[in-house]
């Protein structure tokens, strides 16, 4: 083979093969272009650009009067672009730059102005398009903040990136604090109210566009302007009477310090309506001091002791086992139950105090006795226990009552059926409290039912939602059982609960004479697990009960564990928490039907008052129930109905007489009249430079003093 002919194969080979290679290239080209090309677009732009989710703004939560229980506040997170439009070139920015870090400093004056300085110049010289300038900033601070130099130039010459978040706030601090709950994405079970109508507070989430930039960090493409806005969640308006709930937490903690007990509970609701007016939890921390940190309220199942004694009696009452006027031998609060059939004593029943020998029913009840309520049952069901516990499951006793809020504790109410059930004891023990769990709103459930005039129903926290000012949904209370007795039953176990505030164990402590108070104490013996109940010497102290007793419209159990000082028993230990806040809600609340008699106050005069605003002195006088006996001298007119109020009179153009009147009085009489006033002292109106009844012109001085 000639030089040439090998030469033009070698060239004709190394063509072929940048013809293939070029061919192959083409075809890459083509796959990637065409067939593969949806795919890497959306890959680029994964890397690039993305979308994150903008947090709505969480609906509030307020309480039954319109406070703020709940609500989240914004928050800004600003950072700056050191090449925006208006600072591009170097000598914009650094002639302003000072000037923008001097005013930082003077807002946040944790940090120099030679400190914001070095941090802005520093970002310029690294080219940084998105330098974080500050968290956490509120508001107010960010209406100042828009007007500094730099970025008073806009938002696209100024640079300046402003994202939003929001942060939920409780303005009443720990009112409330567990009822209301909380969102922690942490937290997989849902806590109070924040966990219960997260679909409905949360809102619904916008979209930002995000991109990606130097050093991986991700800003808005359109600053802070959302591609999809955000919804706002909806509010929610609790039960809660903000009022109420701060005495009950206070009166609740008093009483913890005073006894150091392990925790304590207290719920207030109203009657009818079943909606939860106040609710308080605290636990003893290691430190000694008292924290919200379980709703005991709703998820603390423990044996209830003595205020279970109106289901017993209920029983036995509407079974027509026994009256209340049944006389029982209590044997002076010492009894021994014994096997027949091998002479063993097997249940050992001691009551608080030695109530004597032989008495009534309703006494055993008012005296709180263990043991007239054990012969009771114990006689008429050791044959049939399921008489009894049927009954107790015809309360609904065995069944949650499905709370609008989660948490709730499993009630047990046993049966001849149960695992655990002893032919011997357990219905003598249910009889008095034992053998059986409930959580305190389980039991004042059942209480409200009486005061509700037999008909159950089940508690609520939420009265309604409302999205932009109008009601989305309203809630009422479930009825459970619509009549838990006969009105027969009824009529007697309510004059049991009376009697134990105005005769027993209720009467140091509760009985008062404004308003009367229906209600059942409970002291319980705490088991220390597998050890039973004499390995510690704790206790359970409680009382459940509503007022007023005539015409109820608050019902309220308090229960507080494991007293450490003092006294173990209910009366003194729950008893002066709920006399204290039953004082206060009956004293702040005027809708409460106070039926107290009239005060006659003699023949010629009324009750001694500062003249002025008669119509005020009405009000007052209806509220107290006050009327004349005869006529008064210069307030009004006896009739059979009332007195005839009239305001101050006097003739026009003359000067009303003051004297006597209090301060707000004087100037509301004066001022009608049309003259200024001109004031020295305090109390009551002793002199005033005009007479009354002088002629003086509208728009004179006239100087009153007072003393």
């Amino acid at each position: 083979m000639s030089i040439r002919t090998n030469i033009l194969l070698r060239v004709y080979l190394a063509f072929g093969l940048i013809l293939l290679f070029a061919l192959a290239v083409v075809i890459q080209m083509y796959r990637l272009q065409f067939v593969q090309g949806n795919k890497w677009k959306s890959m680029a732009s994964k890397l690039s650009t993305r979308y994150e989710n903008v947090e709505a703004t969480r609906g509030n939560i307020l309480s039954v009067d319109g406070a703020l229980l709940a609500t989240s506040v914004p928050e800004y997170e600003l950072h700056m672009d050191m090449f925006a439009g208006g600072i591009f070139d170097d000598k914009a920015f650094y002639g302003k730059v000072d000037s923008l870090a001097l005013r930082l400093a003077q807002l946040y004056p944790e940090k120099s102005e030679r400190d914001f300085s070095r941090m802005l110049r520093n970002a310029r010289k690294d080219s940084s398009r998105y330098q974080l300038i500050r968290r956490k900033v509120t508001f107010q601070e960010l209406k100042q903040i828009r007007k500094f130099p730099i970025f008073n130039m806009g938002k696209y010459k100024g640079g300046l990136i402003v994202l939003q978040q929001n942060r939920r706030i409780l303005p009443f601090r720990s009112l409330a604090q567990r009822t209301i709950g909380y969102k922690n994405e942490n937290v997989k079970n849902a806590v109070g109210l924040e966990g219960a109508y997260a679909s409905y507070i949360n809102g619904e989430n916008g979209k930002r566009l995000m991109q990606r930039i130097a050093g991986g960090v991700y800003v808005p493409v359109n600053d802070d302007e959302d591609e999809v806005t955000a919804k706002d969640g909806a509010d929610i308006m609790s039960t809660i009477n903000i009022n109420f709930q701060d005495v009950a937490q206070k009166a609740l903690k008093k009483q913890l310090d005073s006894t150091q007990a392990d925790f304590g509970t207290v719920v207030l609701m109203e009657v009818a309506t079943g909606e939860i007016r106040a609710i308080a939890n605290f636990t003893r921390t290691k430190e000694g001091d008292y924290e919200e940190k379980f709703n005991y309220a709703i998820g603390a199942e423990a044996e209830p002791g003595s205020t279970f004694k109106l289901a017993t009696y209920m029983t036995l009452l509407d079974q027509h086992k026994i009256d209340t006027s049944t006389r029982v031998d209590i044997e002076h609060g010492v009894y021994n139950m014994v096997n027949p059939r091998n002479g063993k004593v097997f249940l050992h029943i001691k009551d608080a105090e030695d109530g004597g020998g032989v008495i009534s029913a309703k006494r055993a009840f008012e005296e709180s006795s263990n043991v007239a309520a054990v012969k009771f049952v114990y006689s008429h069901y050791k044959d049939n226990p399921r008489e009894f516990t049927d009954a107790l499951y015809r309360y609904h006793l065995n069944e949650k009552n499905g709370l609008q809020i989660p948490g709730e504790g499993l009630p047990l109410i046993k049966n001849p059926s149960s695992k655990s059930w002893n032919k011997l004891q357990s219905v003598a023990q249910m009889a008095y409290g034992y053998e059986s769990k409930l959580s305190p709103l389980q039991m004042l459930t059942f209480y409200n039912s009486v005061a509700n005039n037999g008909k159950m129903i089940a508690p609520i926290f939420v009265r309604e939602i409302r999205s932009m000012g109008n009601t989305v949904e309203r809630f009422q209370a479930r009825v459970i059982n619509p009549k838990v007795c006969s009105d027969e039953t009824l009529a007697k176990v309510k004059g049991l609960l009376e009697g134990v505030v105005l005769e027993g164990t209720g009467k140091l402590i509760i009985k008062n004479k404004l308003y009367s108070v229906a209600g059942k104490t409970g002291t319980a013996q705490i088991a220390n697990g597998a050890l039973g109940y004499g390995a510690k010497d704790s206790h359970q102290a409680s009382f459940c009960g509503y007022f007023p007793a005539d015409h109820p419209k608050y019902s309220m159990i308090v229960v507080i564990s494991n007293p450490r000082v003092g006294s173990h028993l209910a009366a003194w230990v729950a008893g002066p928490v709920f006399r204290k806040i039953a004082d206060r809600v009956y004293a702040s609340d005027l809708d409460i039907n106070h039926s107290a008699p009239a005060h006659f106050v003699g023949n010629t005069t009324m009750p001694k008052v500062k003249q002025g605003n008669l119509a005020a002195i009405k009000k007052v006088y209806d509220k107290l129930g006050v009327k004349p006996l005869y006529a008064s001298a210069n307030t009004g007119l006896d009739t059979s109905s009332g007195i005839p109020y009239e305001e101050t009179k006097y003739k026009a153009g003359t000067v009303p007489t003051v004297t006597g009147m209090s301060l707000s009085d004087a100037l509301y009489v004066l001022g009608n009249a049309g003259y200024k006033v001109g004031v020295k002292g305090s109390g009551v109106v002793t002199t005033q430079s005009v007479s009354g009844g002088s002629l003086a012109s509208k728009g004179s001085k006239i100087f009153i003093e007072l003393q």
